[in-house]
């Protein structure tokens, strides 16, 4: 088979080829999948660059969101059979410490994710434990299910679980246009919250304002705090969703309401800001931390994918020979929603 192979850490995205692979098969507890479709992640992007404590076996297959039909399935498997269509959720926990235990395996000692802390999906064929495969109708795209498990459980994890966003409720969503962000836009507006939105471009509002955002600020052209102070009559936001890092921190505090809380979970321009402890402490503010999603977060999130309700944005598929134009495109932040990658044998 075919696979794209991450051969070393580095910038530059020469070191990611489309070569041939040795052909896969499934264990007593494993699956085999042929992809049909995969998206990328800025996961990937970070993955690629080198993170600390990232010791990986080169060459990698990366990719953390893929979707396609079981071909081939352990003695031990019971919950899948051949020409089923399943997608990847990429959480992999060990079943035994005290956190999966009590039935949060995001919590996990050794919390892994596909992609990143192993082999990932960006090939032809994967072999998958079942735990980490959820069914998919038939009347789904390929694109959809495989663009959908990762950014669509980090929000609703994010939002209803952590942050437990309420009705009527105001929340600020930083970088609309990327995947977690314009899933969150839509999995707050369904929570039935007052939507605020950033993007760097009005192309980019536009979309997000289609995926349910009320209110539109343009961060390269107004501070978003000073606009949300002014939009709210001075009263900042119950809750802003940063995935951002150092370069919004500072000003996700200042947005929001005495009692507020940020959510996040990423850190893409740096995870030490400063701790802002006095507007913490005086205001009463809550910082909350979030990591993927329960097997049963995945499971009530992409049902509404299945449905319709949600829908991830895809901005372009490409054949997964043009894996590093793919990268350049999410470092770039070229375009709004999710770059999709198919097996060149599947491309058309």
């Amino acid at each position: 088979m075919k696979a794209v192979q991450l051969l070393e850490h580095s910038t530059s995205t020469d070191v990611l080829t489309y070569e041939d692979y040795q052909d896969p098969s499934p264990g007593p507890e494993e699956v085999l999948v042929d992809i049909k479709a995969a998206a990328l992640n800025h996961l990937d992007i970070w993955t690629r660059r080198g993170l600390p404590m990232l010791d990986l076996e080169m060459p990698h297959i990366p990719g953390s969101d893929g979707a396609g039909i079981v071909t081939d399935v352990g003695d031990d498997v019971t919950r899948f059979d051949v020409g089923d269509h399943v997608a990847v959720s990429p959480g992999v926990s060990c079943g035994k410490c005290e956190f999966c235990r009590d039935g949060d395996p995001t919590l996990c000692d050794s919390y892994q994710i596909l992609g990143e802390h192993r082999p990932g999906v960006h090939a032809e064929s994967v072999v998958l434990p079942e735990t980490n495969l959820v069914p998919v109708p038939d009347h789904v795209d390929w694109e959809v299910a495989g663009s959908s498990a990762l950014v669509f459980q980090t929000a609703w994890r994010m939002l209803l679980t952590r942050g437990e966003l309420d009705p009527g409720e105001s929340a600020l969503v930083l970088g609309a246009s990327g995947g977690v962000g314009h899933a969150a836009v839509q999995i707050a507006d369904h929570a039935g919250a007052e939507v605020f939105a950033t993007a760097s471009s009005e192309e980019k509002l536009e979309h997000a304002a289609d995926c349910g955002a009320d209110h539109l600020i343009n961060y390269e052209e107004d501070d978003f705090a000073s606009e949300i102070h002014e939009r709210t009559d001075g009263r900042g936001v119950d809750m802003v969703v940063d995935h951002i890092g150092a370069e919004t921190y500072k000003d996700s505090l200042k947005s929001l309401v005495k009692g507020g809380r940020v959510v996040t979970c990423g850190a893409t321009t740096g995870g030490n800001p400063g701790a802002g402890l006095n507007r913490i402490f005086w205001n009463q503010l809550s910082v909350i931390g979030s990591t993927m999603g329960t097997p049963g977060e995945v499971d009530d999130v992409l049902e509404l994918v299945w449905d319709g309700t949600f829908e991830p944005r895809i901005r372009d598929t490409l054949p997964m020979s043009e894996i590093q134009r793919a990268h350049e495109m999410i470092e770039n932040r070229d375009g709004f929603g999710k770059v999709v990658v198919v097996p060149d044998s599947e491309y058309e």
